[in-house]
């Protein structure tokens, strides 16, 4: 029987692929989130030897931490028709799987609590034309008519009725079985120490458990990936936001999908409960990443000053501590073993805002049950897009990371491009973007959307 798992995912979690990992393999993933476990899975459907090493759990992190949305609405042009893949994609992985992962086509509702907030929703209107999107502006009535005994009256909202939500601890488990089962080799708790560079190509990978033979390696380590990245002399401004999440116990249905206003996100459950978020907030740890990166991220902090709060250090281990090491030997314990799971405590003022601002919406609720509470810690860009390219530094290295809190959602289109990038093949979509050379090369980064 398959154990019951959690949420979010913990390295307490029983290890449900063991390993070991093979002495050689066509294609080494650093990383067993929803982007590390789809392009290992792309890859492998077309009898590509995959070995994905996750040095806790697989989806512990932020994979199983998110709010379960996968939205096309107020996502980035460029990203758009990548999620409009993906949506598609979780379709036909979710019954590839055979397993119950929550999906549902609930849509995704984003409220207005002005006009000037309503004003907010047309740049996403003109993109969402341009995409045949299904998306419509709401006036007040219309907005009201979706939510059962909602106190607060709006002014309006904007909503993308085929967009869907799923579970993660859940969903990306699941596709990791897929892709087990589909030939790919998954080894947690093994985490990669290093690279092994010779003549500026990837000939192997160290990992705690020894080293394989590869001459093509992903990395994919969310929160973790510029770390991994700095010690082999490329640079990338990551940072990593910690934002607190709760689930509730069963309610009553007051929405089936996912809505959100400046205050408070919500989400329908599978299991009858609701996901809850603040509207927004994150708290950035002080460490040296963010002082190298300050200036990179100047236009994104003027453009949403009150988005992101500080604390001047962030625990033991982190990926940003002052005390993690920024280089180790491939023989030795690495930073990557200290800590199998990010795991960050929410924030006790973050859960009571939850509470107090979803309890305003809801009285009818009464009191708020809080079935868990957890955080996690996203992994960020200064221009709110990804990473999703070769490194020109290194053959044979590729870099999928800084999701900005849209990585489980757009997962299984990232990961089939990817796949193809790693291929050589035509990846299908413009990803001029997504280039991990834009923080060097001279151009104006471009903010994407805050919606």
């Amino acid at each position: 029987m398959r154990p019951v798992l959690s949420f979010p995912l913990s390295e307490t979690d029983p290890i449900s692929h063991p390993g070991p990992p093979p002495k050689t393999s066509d294609v080494v993933i650093i990383g067993g989130g929803v982007i590390g476990v789809t392009t290992a899975l792309f890859l492998a459907k077309r009898n590509i030897s995959v070995t994905l090493v996750e040095k806790g759990r697989i989806a512990a992190e932020q994979s199983s931490r998110n709010w379960g949305w996968i939205r096309k609405q107020g996502r980035d042009a460029d990203e758009l028709p990548i999620v409009i893949e993906a949506c598609r994609l979780w379709q036909q992985l979710a019954d590839e799987c055979g397993e119950d992962i929550g999906l549902a086509q609930t849509g995704v509702t984003y409220l207005a609590r002005s006009e000037k907030d309503l004003a907010k929703f047309d740049g996403f209107m003109k993109i969402a034309a341009d995409h045949a999107l299904d998306t419509r502006l709401l006036d007040s009535n219309e907005t009201a008519k979706l939510f059962t005994g909602i106190t607060q009256r709006y002014a309006g909202a904007m909503i993308t009725p085929s967009d869907m939500r799923a579970e993660p601890w859940l969903a990306v488990p699941a596709l990791a079985r897929l892709a087990a089962r589909s030939g790919v080799t998954i080894v947690e708790n093994c985490a990669a120490r290093a690279l092994d560079v010779s003549a500026g190509r990837i000939t192997g990978v160290w990992t705690e458990a020894g080293r394989i033979a590869t001459s093509t390696v992903l990395v994919a380590g969310g929160a973790w990936s510029s770390l991994f990245l700095r010690k082999h002399g490329i640079s990338i401004p990551q940072l990593s936001v910690r934002a607190t999440v709760a689930a509730t116990g069963p309610l009553p249905d007051i929405h089936s999908g996912a809505a959100a206003d400046s205050n408070v996100a919500f989400r329908r459950r599978q299991d009858g409960g609701y996901t809850l978020a603040p509207g927004g907030s994150s708290l950035l740890y002080i460490g040296p990443d963010a002082f190298r990166h300050a200036t990179t991220y100047l236009p994104a902090l003027m453009a949403n000053p009150l988005g992101t709060r500080y604390a001047p250090a962030a625990p033991a281990s982190y990926p940003d501590s002052w005390s993690t090491p920024r280089d180790w030997q491939p023989d030795a314990v690495s930073p990557f073993e200290r800590m199998r799971v990010l795991n960050p405590a929410p924030e006790a003022s973050g859960l009571r805002s939850i509470e107090r601002n979803f309890k305003a919406l809801f009285p009818q609720l009464g009191a708020i049950p809080f079935k868990a509470t957890w955080a996690g810690m996203i992994d960020a860009m200064p221009d709110v897009v990804p990473i999703v390219d070769r490194a020109a530094a290194i053959g044979g290295l590729f870099v999928a990371t800084g999701m900005s809190g849209h990585g489980f959602g757009i997962g299984p289109g990232v990961g089939r491009v990817v796949a193809d990038l790693i291929q050589g093949n035509d990846p299908g979509h413009d990803l001029h973007r997504f280039r991990l050379s834009r923080f060097s090369d001279g151009s104006a980064l471009r903010l994407g959307p805050a919606l």
